[in-house]
């Protein structure tokens, strides 16, 4: 059991290196923006669609984790998704941290009522223990599905698993049934728990979300297929794919 956790991280080391950094810091990025961009609901007339700001950086995640599951599998993507919830629960407690600092934000020297602001921003940045657990939660699952999901859907294109057709397809897929169990998991987890949504309203809220969420996606799902062509292009990973082959030799 020890040496096969040894043998994770080791791996895990490997494949951090290999990966180009700006694509876990979008990642990263994305997952704290938008669990920050959370707290601010977009006005919509109606009881059956709720949306909230995340959604303009939520899709940024998606689309990182489907060009990492392209270039390296749906394991390695797993595992930098991971890594990237657990950075930015380090950063909430970090926010949390600041906001029970006794002091004055700045829009607060701006305002009528100084403590009224004050209270709003810290209860902005330093979250809610439900949301942040809910949110979290419902990534990792999400994370797993919509990489496993890539996977799956690009073994439908064997015969031409790097054409543009099938990096589409993938990502579309994976993305829309990904983000939609995101929607769901936190709807469930937090919505129906503490705000008292119906079923109906958790089910349908997830789709109109995942409709939402997965037009962002289609948009710059071209910087996604040419991230990996260039990838593939130079070779990125190579330590990291030497390392898997040889466990797999050595039926490790």
């Amino acid at each position: 059991m020890i040496s096969r956790v040894k043998e994770d991280l080791n791996e895990f080391k490997i494949l951090i290196k290999n990966v180009p950094a700006y694509i876990p810091v979008i990642l990263v990025v994305s997952l704290f923006s938008m669990n920050l961009l959370a707290n601010k609901s977009i006005a919509v007339q109606s009881d059956w669609l709720a949306l909230d700001c995340g959604i303009i950086i939520s899709w940024a995640g998606f689309l990182s984790m489907d060009i990492l599951t392209r270039h390296f599998g749906p394991k390695a993507a797993t595992q930098i998704s991971v890594f990237s919830a657990a950075v930015n629960l380090f950063f909430c407690i970090v926010m949390y941290v600041g906001s029970v600092i006794p002091g004055n934000w700045g829009e607060a020297y701006a305002a009528s009522d100084m403590n009224e602001v004050n209270t709003a921003l810290d209860a902005t940045f330093g979250g809610t223990w439900y949301v942040l657990a809910g949110s979290t939660a419902a990534f990792i699952v999400s994370a797993f599905v919509n990489n496993f999901t890539n996977w799956g859907a690009g073994k439908l294109f064997f015969k031409n698993p790097d054409s543009t057709a099938a990096y589409f397809a993938r990502s579309y897929i994976s993305t829309a049934i990904g983000q939609f169990t995101d929607n769901l998991v936190f709807a469930f987890l937090v919505s129906r728990v503490f705000f008292g949504w119906s079923v109906r309203q958790c089910i349908f809220c997830a789709l109109t979300g995942m409709v939402a969420e997965l037009l962002f996606e289609v948009v710059f799902s071209f910087f996604g297929l040419s991230v990996c062509r260039r990838w593939r292009e130079e070779r990125v990973g190579e330590e990291y794919f030497r390392y898997i082959n040889e466990k797999r030799r050595h039926g490790i």
